[in-house]
């Protein structure tokens, strides 16, 4: 007996062939025809699914078996149960079934796909039902879902699974990353008022390079050997941005301008950088256990980190009262050190750093963090995503010092909003330079780096923007 005969379903007559028919004659299929239609393909998937389980059971999680081995005898078994069930099937829709099936079995189900796009860079699930993705900065809706809410919870005990991570109701939120370096966020009801959501920030296997950044028109070639020589000349920067602009990404690039012979720290809430450099030290937060203990903080680590004799101290994101550290660790030596932090602006960083500063519990004047911030940072390089999905550096800002109890700020670079949009709605501008020589340039010298004067060339911009 075949599985549609035991699930009490007639496979005499293709569901599929009906909807096509409907659909060639012109009749649109009404909602609830297309949603029966959707669950008896899911009741079928479901079935063989679990049959699939049942009979390979511990050879699914066979270490030694090899990949190709594995994924050929799961098709085979797959194909050999929808044979059994002699449901007339058109090909292509056969063959889309058993794709989905062998994603269910070894992969993600309906976001597998979309895990393996090259071009998608975020996967976003609201609910069981609705499946978004980020392609070009853009977001779409796909025509993907999972089968209910049971489905979906089983896709995610799956991933945070394979990291080592829980979430429950007890626990209903959890971040972690993926062997691939994805970074993923879960959070479950009651949290989530209207069902559990998923969402999978993807990164490339290659990590973008300075050329990638320049023909994504990011930045600038000026810019970009700009950047490169404050790094090499060992300034203490910040890239600043909202969620999504690039700023781990633009952050990377920066970090591959190190030395190679330098010793670099690396400290993350879940590690995400990829640098090519041999004397390298990888350091990620870790959560509480389920009794609450054995955290391992980002301050810890910055301060753990000062002990291990780096060169470098890099910090993929600066969100709590190891700001006060950095800046201590900029202070103190530790020179060239690079870190990202979220803000809406450059001006707006200042206050960032100062708020999270406050949040060590040092019970420290607010003009004296000031003074901390404008000695220990030289350069802001600020990103913004645009209406058209771009991510553009619209600021390279030099830090100047402290004008009364004010920090002083001036641009160096500004992104030319004033160039307008093509008709495909595309931003035409650039970052150009203000024609500004900034401050630290004699840093850069005793460093053994020089900038040529043509960087600092003059470039009509909107000064409005300034």
């Amino acid at each position: 007996m075949g599985l549609s005969e035991r699930m009490g379903t007639s496979p005499s007559v293709p569901e599929s062939r009906s909807t096509e028919a409907a659909a060639s004659a012109g009749a649109p299929l009404p909602k609830d025809r297309i949603d029966a239609v959707f669950d008896r393909q899911s009741e079928l998937k479901s079935a063989i699914h679990a049959q699939i389980i049942q009979e390979l059971g511990p050879r699914l999680y066979n270490q030694t078996l090899p990949e190709v081995e594995l994924r050929r005898i799961v098709r085979a078994k797959i194909e050999e149960a929808l044979i059994a069930e002699h449901t007339p099937m058109p090909r292509a829709e056969r063959q889309e079934m058993v794709d989905e099936l062998m994603a269910e079995v070894l992969g993600y189900g309906p976001i597998e796909e979309f895990l393996h796009d090259p071009t998608i860079t975020e996967i976003m699930v609201n609910g069981y039902r609705d499946i978004y993705i980020e392609r070009g900065g853009k977001l779409f809706k796909t025509d993907k879902r999972f089968r209910d809410e049971g489905h979906l919870n089983r896709i995610i005990q799956k991933i945070v699974g394979q990291v080592g991570r829980r979430v429950d109701e007890a626990s209903p939120y959890v971040d972690a990353r993926l062997p691939d370096g994805s970074r993923v966020n879960v959070i479950l009801p009651p949290v989530s008022v209207r069902g559990a959501t998923l969402t999978i920030r993807k990164f490339s296997t290659e990590p973008f390079t300075t050329e990638d950044l320049i023909e994504f028109k990011t930045l600038t070639r000026t810019a970009s050997e700009f950047l490169e020589a404050c790094v090499k000349g060992r300034l203490n920067i910040l890239v600043s941005g909202g969620t999504g602009t690039g700023k781990t990404t633009t952050l990377n690039v920066l970090s591959n301008y190190i030395p190679k012979d330098e010793r670099i720290i690396t400290i993350e809430d879940a590690a995400e950088l990829k640098l090519w450099h041999e004397h390298l030290v990888s350091l990620e937060y870790r959560p509480p256990n389920i009794e609450g203990k054995g955290e391992v903080t980002i301050r810890d680590l910055v301060r753990n980190a000062l002990r291990m004799r780096p060169d470098r101290i890099i910090v993929g994101e600066i969100r709590g009262g190891e700001a006060l550290d950095m800046l201590q660790a900029m202070n103190t030596g530790h020179d060239g050190s690079l870190s990202t932090v979220h803000a809406n602006s450059p001006r707006d960083v200042l206050s960032r750093v100062e708020t999270m500063a406050l949040m060590a519990g040092m019970d420290l004047p607010v003009r004296a963090i000031r003074e901390q911030v404008s000695r220990a940072i030289h350069l802001i390089v600020h990103q913004s995503r645009l209406p058209d999905g771009s991510r553009r550096i619209t600021h390279i800002t030099e830090i100047q010092g402290m004008e009364g109890d004010v920090i002083t700020l001036q641009n160096l670079f500004v992104f030319d909003f004033n160039a307008g949009i093509d008709e495909n709605g595309r931003y035409l501008g650039r970052l150009k330079s203000t024609g500004i020589r900034p401050h630290f340039l004699p840093i850069l010298k005793n460093n053994g780096v020089t900038v040529p004067d043509d960087v600092f060339a003059f470039e009509t911009y909107d000064t409005a923007l300034v």
